[in-house]
C-alpha cells in the first residue's frame, strides 16, 4: 500500500508538472510580444535574466542582446528593453502614462521608489526648495568645500607617503561625509578616520539583501532562518539603518532654522510658501519618512559620486593634453572661487558630462509599466502591464548618436559652441537631447552631484 501511495504521488506530481509545462509552452508560443526580436527562451523563462541580475551583469547581458537583435529586444516573457531615443522620450516624458514597475515595491518607499505619479509629484515639490541651487549654495557650499579640501589633503598625503593612492576610497569617504551631513545633520567623519563606518557597511549589506530578496524570495526566506552571523547581519541591516535614521529626526527637531539638515529646509518650505492654506496636498514628512529619505540620499549620493569622480580622474590622466587644458581653465579661477564660478567653466562641464555618458555610476535599466491600451515602440506593439526598460549604458554607446561612442572625447579644440557644448571631434552630445540620460533625469543629478564633483576636480 505504501508503495502504491508513493507511486500515485509520483504520477500526480508528474501530471502536474506536465500540465504546467504545457501551459507555459502555450503561453509562450501565443505571447503578444512573441514577434519582438529576442532569444527564443525569453518567451518561456526569465531565469537567464535573473542569473545575470544576481551576478551583477544584467546591463551587459541586455547590452549584448541589443547588439545582436537591435534597438528593441525581448528579455523575458513579460519584459522588453528598448534603446532608441524616440522610445526613450516616449516612455520618460512627463505625462507619458508609464509608471514605475512593480519592482520598485521591493525598495523603501521614498521619493526614488514612489510609483503613483501624483504622490511622487507632491514629494518632489517638497524636495524642490531644499535641492535648488540657491538653497544648496547658501546652506551647504561651505560644508562641501571643507570636505573636498580635506579629501584632497588626504589624497596628497597618502600619495607622498606611499607613491600611489586609492582615490576611489577617498572620494567615497568624502561623498558619504558630505551627504551624511546634509541628510543627518552630522558628518560620519570618515575622512578623519580613513575608513567606512558601521552605517555604510550596513547599507552595503542591505543592498545585497534586497537583491536576493527580490530575485530569490523563497531562498531568502529559508536562508534567513539559518543561525549564521554573516547572514543575520545582512538580514538585520535594514533595522540598523532605520534605527540610525532616527538621528536625522533628532537633529531636525533639536536645531532651529534650516541648518540642521536638508529636511529642515523642507519644514521651512511648508511653514512658508506651501502652507496648508496655499497647498493642502503637500504634507510634511513624518519621522519615519525622514528616516527613509535620509537613507535614500546616502545611497544615491555616495558611491555614485565616488565612482564617477574616479573614472573622471582616470580618463583625464590618460590624456595629458586634456589634463593640461583643464588645469589651465581652473587656474584662471580666483583663489576663493565658488560653485557658481565653476559652473561657468565650459571644459570642466564638458569633461563631467562625457564621464557621465561613458562611465556614469547608474547606467542600468529603468523599468516602467506599459499604460492602459498598450503602446507601439520601434514598430512593435506591447500590451498594457508589460514592462519596458531603457538603460543609459546602451543609449550612451549608440554609434548612430555618438561618433566613436566607446572613445572618451579628447576635446582637442578650445573653441566651444555654448549652446550645444560640443567640439569637432568629441562624442559628447547636446545636453538638452533627451537621450543623454543623466541630464534627462532632472535636478537630483545636476544639483547634488555637480557641486561636489566640480569642487573636487578644481582642488585636484
Amino acid at each position: 500500500m505504501a508503495l502504491l501511495n508513493a507511486s500515485t504521488l509520483w504520477w500526480a506530481l508528474g501530471l502536474v508538472s506536465l500540465a504546467w509545462l504545457l501551459r507555459e509552452t502555450y503561453r509562450g508560443l501565443n505571447s503578444p510580444i512573441r514577434r519582438i526580436p529576442g532569444p527564443v527562451y525569453t518567451l518561456f523563462t526569465r531565469l537567464p535574466l535573473k542569473y545575470h541580475t544576481l551576478t551583477g551583469h544584467r546591463l551587459h547581458f541586455i547590452h549584448a542582446l541589443h547588439s545582436r537583435y537591435g534597438s528593441i529586444v525581448r528579455i523575458s516573457p513579460f519584459e522588453v528593453a528598448v534603446a532608441d531615443p524616440e522610445s526613450f522620450s516616449a516612455i520618460h516624458r512627463i505625462g507619458s502614462g508609464f509608471v514605475k514597475s512593480p519592482w520598485y515595491d521591493t525598495i523603501p518607499d521614498g521619493i526614488f521608489a514612489m510609483r503613483d505619479p501624483k504622490v511622487h509629484a507632491q514629494r518632489r515639490k517638497l524636495f524642490a526648495r531644499a535641492f535648488s541651487a540657491t538653497a544648496l549654495r547658501s546652506n551647504w557650499e561651505g560644508v562641501v568645500r571643507d570636505k573636498v579640501e580635506r579629501a584632497v589633503e588626504r589624497i596628497q598625503s597618502e600619495a607622498m607617503a606611499f607613491g600611489e593612492v586609492d582615490v576611489m576610497k577617498w572620494w567615497t569617504l568624502m561623498a558619504t561625509d558630505i551627504i551624511g551631513q546634509l541628510s543627518f545633520g552630522e558628518s560620519f567623519e570618515m575622512l578623519e578616520v580613513g575608513r567606512k563606518t558601521e552605517y555604510t557597511d550596513a547599507l552595503e549589506s542591505a543592498l545585497i539583501n534586497s537583491s536576493v530578496q527580490t530575485e530569490l524570495p523563497l531562498l531568502h526566506t529559508l536562508v534567513s532562518c539559518l543561525p549564521i552571523a554573516g547572514i543575520k547581519k545582512s538580514i538585520t541591516a535594514n533595522e540598523y539603518l532605520y534605527s540610525y535614521g532616527s538621528r536625522a529626526v533628532a537633529n531636525l527637531r533639536n536645531q532651529s532654522g534650516n541648518a540642521a539638515n536638508l529636511f529642515g529646509t523642507m519644514l521651512a518650505t511648508l511653514d512658508g510658501d506651501f502652507s496648508a492654506e496655499k497647498d493642502s496636498k503637500v504634507q510634511p514628512l513624518t519621522d519615519h519618512q525622514v528616516q527613509v529619505e535620509a537613507g535614500n540620499l546616502i545611497l544615491a549620493g555616495s558611491d555614485t559620486t565616488a565612482v564617477t569622480l574616479t573614472y573622471l580622474v582616470w580618463a583625464v590622466l590618460k590624456q595629458p593634453d586634456l589634463q593640461r587644458r583643464l588645469e589651465e581653465e581652473v587656474a584662471n579661477l580666483p583663489e576663493l572661487f565658488d560653485d557658481a564660478a565653476l559652473e561657468k567653466l565650459q571644459l570642466l562641464d564638458a569633461v563631467i558630462n562625457e564621464t557621465l555618458r561613458l562611465y556614469g555610476a547608474a547606467p542600468g535599466g529603468l523599468p516602467r509599466s506599459v499604460p492602459k491600451g498598450g503602446v507601439t515602440l520601434s514598430g512593435y506593439y506591447i500590451p498594457e502591464d508589460f514592462v519596458v526598460e531603457t538603460q543609459a549604458y546602451t543609449l550612451h554607446r549608440n554609434a548612430g548618436i555618438f561618433p566613436d561612442p566607446l572613445k572618451y572625447a579628447s576635446f582637442a579644440t578650445d573653441v566651444f559652441n555654448v549652446s550645444h557644448l560640443t567640439t569637432t571631434d568629441c562624442s559628447f552630445i547636446n545636453s538638452t537631447n533627451p537621450v543623454f540620460l543623466i541630464r534627462k533625469s532632472g535636478p537630483k543629478h545636476r544639483k547634488v552631484f555637480t557641486p561636489r564633483s566640480e569642487q573636487g576636480l578644481a582642488f585636484v
